[in-house]
């Protein structure tokens, strides 16, 4: 049991910073409030105190760090439908840019797959500390990775996929499939005799169509995100977007399709491709304005995982709210990928991940001082470079 005392709180809940103390025991929030005591005291006046910050879409242990294609372990890329890959099975706990992440106060990522597939496989949230994947995970899985848009295109062309409507229809195909498989074995009952051959790929898809996760979308077209809705539309699926490059461009169309949770960026990045040509830091003003739960994300190591924080800053800069752009990377992103129970904000029986700052952590000057994921101090001595 410890107590942070003193600080000025950011909770993600009130607008307003308070000062008051934060009493942690067994890895959790036991009370936030005045004249808290502890045997373990932190002092923290004059610093400011936030929750974990989040990223709700990244590709941390997967694209390994310094290490070439060895480390590459997103991308299948022998088939374009692979929904029975899970992302828990490439992670690697030891990869640098995890402890880099957990350094600069990002305590939880939703990881996978990247975007060459129609289909990639499933999604883990994770903390940002650890050795051992199984002991890091928070949710598994978080969502059924999807992409449209130039990536599928420009990876199987060669195999029968070169337009938009290819990639959409082998998204289709994978959910007819899957349906049908599902329909077959709810039908055959406990008869073994009458269940349809196993198959993996339907087996991946079913909970999707039971809507016990989302697809997750890459989409930064507009018209791979309206895409992207008309799908789940059609089949009735939960969905989140994720880049939404485009989205300021459809704000109005997406206002009325504000259920589904958006992820937007990488936006420090140059525009690479034809589909980032209208990339702005101004979408998740726009967005968030418009009423749609808004994620600002790295996309890393696209963006370097430890700059999360400085993603938001630049949101600021171009006009957003600032305690919009807080909760953007804290209890927004635990929103979208289903964790809000646990993380995402200071309160009381949440998950002890503290940040302590000495200043706005959206500014490029300011220096973490503390960090704890479940409320274990994470050593903030850089490695050697």
């Amino acid at each position: 049991m410890f107590v942070i005392q003193n600080g000025t709180i950011h909770d993600a809940v009130n607008k307003e910073p308070y000062i008051a103390d934060i009493l942690v025991e067994d890895g959790k929030i036991k009370e936030i409030g005045k004249d808290l005591s502890a045997d373990k005291v932190i002092d923290a006046t004059g610093l400011d105190v936030y929750p974990g910050f989040i990223d709700a879409h990244a590709h941390l242990g997967l694209d390994g760090y310094g290490i070439g294609f060895e480390g590459h372990d997103y991308n299948e890329m022998g088939d374009i439908c692979t929904p029975q890959m899970r992302a828990i099975d490439s992670f690697n706990p030891m990869d640098p840019t995890v402890k880099k992440a957990a350094q600069a106060g990002v305590t939880c990522v939703a990881t996978g797959q990247g975007s060459s597939n129609a289909i990639g496989g499933t999604w883990i949230a994770v903390k940002t500390t650890g050795n051992c994947v199984d002991d890091m995970i928070v949710k598994d899985p978080v969502a059924m990775k999807c992409a449209l848009g130039e990536n599928p295109k420009r990876c199987y062309r060669e195999k029968g996929n070169s337009a938009r409507m290819s990639t959409a229809a082998h998204l289709r195909e994978m959910i007819l499939q899957a349906k049908d498989y599902l329909a077959r074995k709810d039908a055959a009952g406990d008869d073994a005799s009458k269940r349809p051959a196993f198959n993996m790929k339907c087996e991946a898809m079913i909970p999707v169509l039971k809507k016990e996760i989302p697809l997750k979308v890459h989409a930064h077209q507009a018209n791979d995100i309206l895409t992207a809705i008309r799908i789940a539309k059609e089949f009735d699926l939960k969905l989140t977007l994720e880049h939404v490059t485009e989205g300021h461009l459809i704000a109005d169309k997406l206002a009325e399709n504000k259920q589904y949770p958006m992820a937007v960026g990488p936006s420090l990045t140059h525009a690479s491709k034809f589909e980032l040509q209208n990339k702005t830091w101004k979408t998740p003003k726009v967005l968030n304005e418009k009423g749609c739960l808004v994620s600002i994300i790295t996309d890393s190591p696209v963006i370097p995982q430890e700059y999360l924080p400085l993603c938001a800053g630049l949101a600021v800069k171009a006009g957003m709210d600032r305690f919009e752009a807080l909760k953007a990377i804290t209890i927004n992103p635990a929103t979208h990928i289903g964790i809000q129970d646990r993380t995402g904000s200071l309160e009381k029986g949440k998950d002890a991940d503290i940040v302590i700052c000495d200043g706005d952590p959206f500014e490029v000057a300011t220096t973490v001082r503390y960090v704890f994921i479940d409320g274990n101090e994470i050593d903030l001595t850089p490695d050697k470079e």
